[in-house]
């Protein structure tokens, strides 16, 4: 596969007069030239000529870092959450959250299984030293105020899980395709080489087809069988069945000069990222998003993962990545689509935090542990709790059934698509942009060269 190599030193450049040039109006951009095989921005659609089960003509489906429901909501008025976790079978109090931990909590495949315990829900603490310190801990209301301000006014789901045990790279496969290719953890990559790398040329890691040549994945064919394959796959994903009907749709994400590259999901998709033109139709850098938002560029579907900086991953300010996420939704709002648009908020696994909900278990994937979800729209109910059983899944069964589209996988078709959050019949509401928080403490992007964690 071609790839385009642009000095580290000009990247430097670029990033100085970025920091110099951005403003509270866009999300930081540390790197203002994309790589070159990226588009500069979608096509401008008329969205109404394809025809829809709802009137929801847009939906933005954001997936940010390592969360729980309880850890993030456990105390929302009328939401399934608790305050007492359950620690080796005793009660534990859920202590504050901080704003930024000084080291993430591992929350591999293992890990995972491990917190669950048969369903007990009390091994959260057995995984290492940093989940008996950060594990029981749970953010107030005045922690989270534009998060606590969407769910009491629009729709919030408590009972929402991560569709794989374990960590990122499996659960992001999941929100582009309701399955993960047979991966229940992150690849493997020879650390050394992949710092190296990144020191010659600028690139972060990646997961997908961008890997060094040596990386890993283990995954559980169908019959059982553990072998150990490439990170780049090649399945049908929800961005085919879309083209296959003629609907466009964008994925925003970090570029691979960014941190969090490793969560851009189509990278592990073979047939798209090794077609350049393809590549180039739909995968944008999420520094762009704010803008193209406003203009009325979003296409009928689009997805949103952060930079590894604003994503709420635990050694990064919640409280900055929450200024992230208010950007998103504003320029959403202050967008010509908002009267048409459904946003789903949801974080990609359990990250090692507690929650006290068994995850159903319907395969040898999942679910995963509980997650949050936030549905935003003008079609949305005002200060709804939805009990509504979901998981990544049926953000993807919800876009099948307004298209018309197929399904993908047992899990999308077994998935229910969300509509509890919605009445259709109801005047449609108006924009509610929220005011970025001033209180967040430290820089947004401590060391934007800085390499990033296992995720």
């Amino acid at each position: 596969m071609r790839r385009i190599w642009f000095p580290l030193v000009l990247a430097l450049v670029f990033a100085i007069l970025a920091a110099a040039c951005s403003s509270d109006d866009e999300p930081f951009v540390w790197d203002p030239l994309p790589p070159a095989d990226y588009g500069t921005a979608p096509d401008r659609v008329d969205v109404r000529e394809f025809e829809t089960l709802t009137p929801i003509k847009h939906v933005v489906y954001v997936i940010k870092e390592n969360r729980t429901f309880d850890n993030m909501f456990g105390l929302f008025p009328g939401a399934n959450g608790v305050s007492v976790g359950v620690d080796r079978g005793e009660q534990r109090p859920l202590t504050r959250a901080a704003d930024v931990l000084p080291t993430d909590i591992k929350h591999c495949y293992r890990c995972a299984l491990d917190a669950w315990n048969e369903g007990a829900m009390d091994g959260f603490a057995t995984i290492s030293e940093a989940a008996d310190q950060y594990a029981y801990t749970q953010y107030l209301p005045e922690d989270l105020p534009n998060y606590w301000h969407w769910a009491t006014e629009y729709v919030l789901g408590d009972n929402f899980f991560a569709s794989a045990h374990g960590p990122s790279f499996p659960n992001h496969l999941y929100t582009i395709a309701a399955q993960s290719g047979g991966a229940h953890e992150n690849p493997g990559q020879n650390q050394v080489l992949l710092r190296e790398r990144h020191r010659r040329t600028g690139l972060f890691k990646s997961w997908g087809c961008d890997a060094l040549d040596t990386a890993y994945v283990n995954i559980v064919d169908s019959e059982g069988v553990e072998k150990r394959v490439p990170p780049c796959f090649d399945f049908l994903t929800e961005g085919d069945l879309l083209s296959n009907a003629g609907i466009p749709w964008a994925y925003y994400a970090a570029t691979q000069y960014q941190n969090g590259y490793i969560w851009s999901a189509y990278d592990a998709v073979r047939h798209i990222r090794e077609d350049e033109k393809y590549w180039a139709e739909h995968i944008f850098p999420v520094d762009r998003f704010a803008r193209h938002a406003r203009e009325g560029l979003l296409p009928p579907v689009t997805w949103v993962t952060p930079r590894f900086e604003v994503s709420e991953h635990p050694e990064y300010s919640m409280c900055h990545g929450e200024n992230w996420t208010t950007r998103i939704v504003n320029a959403v709002m202050e967008s010509p689509d908002w009267e048409d648009t459904a946003i789903f908020i949801t974080w990609d696994d359990y990250g090692g935090f507690y929650d006290h909900v068994p995850p159903p278990q319907v395969d040898d994937f999942g679910f995963g542990i509980r997650v949050p979800l936030l549905m935003i729209s003008p079609y949305a109910k005002r200060g709804f709790v939805s009990h509504e059983l979901g998981e990544f899944s049926s953000v993807l069964r919800f876009m099948e059934d307004n298209w018309g589209l197929t399904q993908l996988t047992h899990r999308d078709r077994e998935a229910t698509p969300l509509l509890s959050a919605f009445d259709f019949e109801q005047e449609p509401r108006p924009p509610d942009p929220l005011p970025l928080r001033a209180d967040c403490e430290g820089l947004k992007f401590p060391d934007p060269r800085r390499y990033e964690g296992p995720g």
